[in-house]
């Protein structure tokens, strides 16, 4: 155990109500911990899990200080808190991962820019936030490319392909002329994801990597292990740790990389970096013998990390929407496990549950 280090019983902090506080706490309650969720939203499905909840604004200072007062550790669910929040609560509590890392991470460009420090790949990228610098970019890059909000994006919001011979200023509208950054196209064979996990004395632990296929921007399908060669899936944890390391991180975070073929080989470039725990990791849950959430909790309180042990071939699959309501012809599905998230509204786009299939060896 780390100095420190959170005994059973202790109270942590989640900030964020959806279905990542919800696993989180759920396998903190299997550590012997409590957990306190603070989120704004009176529908947060992590409520129902937990032992206290308090529904308040971000920027509510008084429930911030009196949330900070009742926990031991403040953790977070999502990359979109208010970096503010968290400095505010950091200021009380510890809090974990580092809020400088959501200042890092909120930012597309400040990401990028960090990424690149550390020589790791990505696609080839500029800062738009004029008509003058989107042409400069263009005449840079090339077409196509993407176009994305350096804030404040995900499952494809906040982003917008320009094709060749398109109006690159119509792009630009649609994004409202927000900051931005244009970024060449990947031609990807895959997308792949590493999760992995570091803890307070610097111990960096990965999930083997994990293949991920979108609908809509949105992931649908995660498998395990990835159709990649042994030396790309090194490769792909290899980049996770230097990223943890260089971050000096606390917690669970996800690697989304392409893989793309140059001649007769293969190359990864770095996409994303989501400081928390990952959508493309829920199979760890079922498919592992220590969870993503579980590793999470254990690096925030000071224990060890486990050694992940992968039960065999493993998918999830996300259901979207109204696909909630087809949960029923999952349950006699050999191998399967169903995760259902408990939300009130499955409207369309929206994540609200997943089932786990293993396949054994």
């Amino acid at each position: 155990m780390s100095a420190g280090a959170l005994k059973p019983g202790a109270t942590i902090g989640i900030l964020g109500g959806g279905q990542l506080g919800r696993m989180l706490a759920l396998a903190a309650a299997r550590l012997g911990f409590h957990c306190h969720v603070y989120s704004p939203e009176r529908d947060s499905c992590a409520f129902d899990v937990v032992r206290a909840s308090t529904c308040a604004a971000y920027d509510d200072r008084a429930a911030l200080a009196a949330f900070a007062e009742a926990v031991d550790v403040v953790t977070y669910e999502f990359e979109n808190v208010p970096a503010q929040c968290a400095a505010f609560l950091a200021a009380r509590r510890p809090v974990l991962p580092d809020p400088e890392v959501l200042e890092t991470t909120q930012d597309r460009l400040s990401e990028k820019n960090f990424i690149s420090k550390l020589k790791i790949a990505t696609a080839p990228y500029a800062s738009v936030h004029s008509a003058t610098q989107l042409a400069d970019a263009i005449e840079k890059i090339g077409l196509p490319a993407v176009l994305k909000t350096r804030r404040l994006g995900y499952d494809g919001k906040g982003q917008a392909k320009i094709a060749r011979g398109a109006d690159p200023n119509a792009a630009w509208r649609t994004l409202r002329h927000a900051p931005c950054i244009l970024e060449g196209f990947v031609n990807f064979e895959r997308e792949v994801s590493v999760v992995a996990a570091r803890s307070r004395d610097g111990k960096v632990v990965c999930f083997d990597v994990t293949e991920n296929e979108h609908r809509d921007h949105i992931l649908k399908f995660s498998k395990v292990p990835a159709a990649v060669t042994p030396t790309i899936a090194w490769e792909a944890r290899d980049i996770a740790q230097q990223i943890a390391k260089a971050f000096d991180y606390v917690g669970v975070l996800a690697v989304e990389m392409f893989v793309v073929r140059k001649g007769k080989r293969h190359t990864l470039l770095v996409n994303e970096i989501a400081p928390r725990v990952h959508n493309s990791g829920h199979w760890t849950i079922d498919g592992a013998s220590v969870s993503q959430f579980e590793q999470h909790i254990r690096a925030v309180a000071g224990w060890p990390l486990g050694k992940p042990v992968r039960h065999g071939r493993v998918q999830m699959t996300n259901l979207i929407g109204a696909e909630i309501d087809g949960y029923a012809k999952w349950l006699n599905v050999p191998g399967v496990a169903v995760h259902l998230y408990g939300k009130k509204d499955a409207r369309p786009g929206r994540k609200t549950g997943h089932v786990t299939r293993i396949f054994g060896a």
